[in-house]
């Protein structure tokens, strides 16, 4: 017993003593409720809405109080004119616009009956579909209040309206969402391993002494998978147009662009990893624990951003699979051109030049 007690300790020992296998034992597992405490919610929260108020009567200031002081709904502005709800469901800025007509509380009053305009963005159709049920009921209560106090109920009903995605089909979420999950994820998984791979089948030396710099190494690495990565983005396209219906709106060519940016991007980031990784199993492992959690909950695809708290948000803009999502709806569903996307691409190629930078930095001419 006293045998088996010490070879007890001597585990404890080493566990103690390796930082990563204790990073794995309660690190992960503290992440990973946090997060999914956080962002695993089917609550929405935060949605930033305009209004187009044309009554400005008692009534609709009454419904516009009434939204504004719920935690779903975050009132950004005020529009003029239901002309510019267009522009503003096209900068990305807004989820949802409320109308008003001219003559709201006139209409209650001597025919009973009024009409609100609801317009949402059904490129996210779980998004869309909650934000105007949370709508519906805000508006249901305030009538069950108004009618209380009268003899004939007055009703209010509701003309929504579902931009891009009027069937609110899956698809046009879920393939944008696939296209940059999967697409990140095959390209640092599997450039991270590439040098490593040099290292541990002990081919590195014959590079360090070649007469390449170690920018064309590590440039040599990504090439082809850059080209895989590619191929494999023109299979999902084709299948989604063929198979699920999905018309790519906007450019084709621009779409080809970004998207050969974003790969870029993560090939960078798989560099990363590789030049500061030991074997391949680390870096596989740093790749799929470091990867796929935050591209799956901060990237905007399955959960909203804008639920989380704001630490989430803010660490949610290192994430490369955020950007390009927005990117991919608004190019594919919402048909948009270079100039509304211009700020996520700037962000993706600052991205690349900092992660190649330190790949560079990283890469050692002299093996330990």
């Amino acid at each position: 017993m006293k045998q088996f007690l010490s070879f007890i300790s001597k585990e404890f020992s080493h566990v103690f003593r390796d930082r990563k296998t204790l990073l794995m034992l309660f690190g992960v597992p503290v992440v990973q409720i946090v997060l999914f405490g956080f962002a695993l919610t089917n609550e929405i929260k935060n949605s930033n809405i305009v209004i187009v108020d044309n009554a400005k009567d008692l009534a609709s200031q009454q419904i516009i109080t009434k939204l504004a002081s719920t935690t779903y709904f975050k009132i950004s502005r005020e529009l003029m004119n239901a002309s510019q709800i267009d522009a503003a469901f096209k900068s990305g800025d807004i989820k949802l616009a409320i109308v008003f007509p001219a003559n709201f509380y006139t209409d209650l009053l001597h025919t009973n009956k009024a009409q609100i305009q609801i317009i949402a963005d059904a490129s996210d159709p779980n998004t869309a579909t909650t934000l105007t049920n949370y709508v519906n009921g805000i508006i249901a209560d305030y009538q069950s209040q108004m009618n209380a106090t009268i003899d004939v109920p007055e009703q209010i009903n509701l003309d929504v309206r579902m931009l891009y995605n009027p069937d609110l089909k899956g698809a046009p979420n879920f393939v944008p969402g696939v296209i940059a999950m999967v697409m990140l994820l095959i390209c640092v998984m599997m450039t991270s391993i590439s040098i490593v791979r040099e290292k541990e089948l002990g081919t590195m030396e014959v590079l360090l002494v070649s007469p390449f710099k170690p920018l064309y190494v590590i440039l040599a690495k990504a090439v082809p998978y850059l080209v895989l990565s590619l191929i494999n983005l023109t299979v999902i396209l084709l299948l989604s147009y063929f198979a699920l219906g999905l018309p790519i709106k906007g450019s084709l060519l621009l779409l080809y662009a970004v998207s050969t940016l974003y790969i870029i991007t993560s090939l960078a980031l798989g560099l990363l990893v590789s030049t500061g990784a030991k074997s391949q199993y680390g870096a596989m492992t740093l790749s799929l624990v470091g990867m796929m959690l935050p591209t799956m909950m901060l990237s905007g695809y399955i959960f909203p951003i804008e639920n989380m708290p704001l630490v989430l948000r803010i660490l949610s803009n290192v994430v490369p699979a955020k950007w390009f999502y927005i990117i991919v709806k608004d190019v594919m569903l919402k048909g948009l051109g270079f100039s509304y996307i211009w700020k996520e691409t700037l962000i993706l190629f600052g991205m690349t030049v900092f992660f190649l930078t330190l790949s560079l930095r990283n890469f050692k001419t002299r093996l330990e």
